[in-house]
């Protein structure tokens, strides 16, 4: 997938207009709010776009944290993705794995919420290593304050040379689809003070591939699962979307 696959829409009528449609045609179908036990399995690959969920155990709250938002979320973020781009996507159908599934390798992006409870074992260790070594890209969200420290100690035993490096605007990733030129536009659901955005790159190097962004103290697919409720405005929403859009573009063509 390259770049000039990519139909930039720059529009905020257009992308008003397709994030309206979504959000109806997935209200006519009855909505997907909250944890569902209805997973029937994991998409078959064929070389389409799958948005693809990372799972852990958890033994919290009466659900796992690692579905927070699912699947709403990333399914109302597909029709959003597939409406506005030229990428050759499922839509309707996404998967679930653990970081230690062989099929991980098929699929170029892997999105982990509350990563503040994610825990693996030695052996996933080795297999998340290999995937990111090997061009994949995961992208972390829905977590804050102390949740901090068990991301890093988990990613600290996948890559023990590198180290987390804030990024700024000017980032290319805030830039490969639409323009992001600040972070004060990006709404808070329930967090206080603003996001932050951090990133595990090759040998350090920010001008280097990008292997992990972290979107920390905020939870930009609180926006996508009930963008289709009303409860936020819209214009919140959109930005959500927005910051989604580029982080999976960017993975997508780097």
């Amino acid at each position: 997938m390259t770049s000039r696959r990519v139909r930039l829409v720059k529009a905020a009528a257009t992308m008003l207009a397709v994030l309206l449609a979504a959000a109806t045609a997935l209200a006519q179908r009855g909505g997907y709010q909250g944890y569902s036990r209805s997973y029937s399995g994991n998409v078959r690959y064929d070389g389409r776009f799958v948005f693809l969920r990372i799972s852990y155990p958890d033994y919290g709250r009466g659900m796992p944290h690692w579905s927070h938002d699912y699947p709403s979320g990333e399914l109302h973020f597909m029709q959003i993705l597939a409406n506005i781009t030229d990428v050759p996507s499922h839509a309707t159908e996404t998967s679930i794995m653990t970081p230690g599934d062989p099929d991980l390798f098929k699929f170029p992006v892997a999105y982990l919420s509350e990563p503040g409870w994610w825990a693996m074992t030695d052996p996933e260790v080795v297999s998340l290593r290999g995937y990111l070594q090997k061009g994949g890209f995961i992208i972390f969200d829905d977590f804050r304050r102390n949740d901090w420290y068990q991301l890093d100690l988990q990613m600290s035993r996948v890559f023990p040379e590198l180290h987390w490096i804030d990024l700024d605007p000017t980032h290319p990733i805030f830039h490969s689809f639409f323009e992001i030129n600040s972070f004060d536009i990006i709404p808070q659901y329930y967090d206080n003070g603003r996001p932050i955005f951090r990133a595990l790159f090759e040998e350090n190097d920010p001008k280097k591939r990008m292997l992990a962004i972290a979107n920390y103290n905020t939870d930009i697919s609180e926006f996508w699962e009930w963008s289709n409720t009303g409860y936020r405005p819209i214009d919140e929403n959109n930005q959500a979307y927005k910051l989604g859009v580029n982080e999976f573009i960017y993975a997508i063509t780097h």
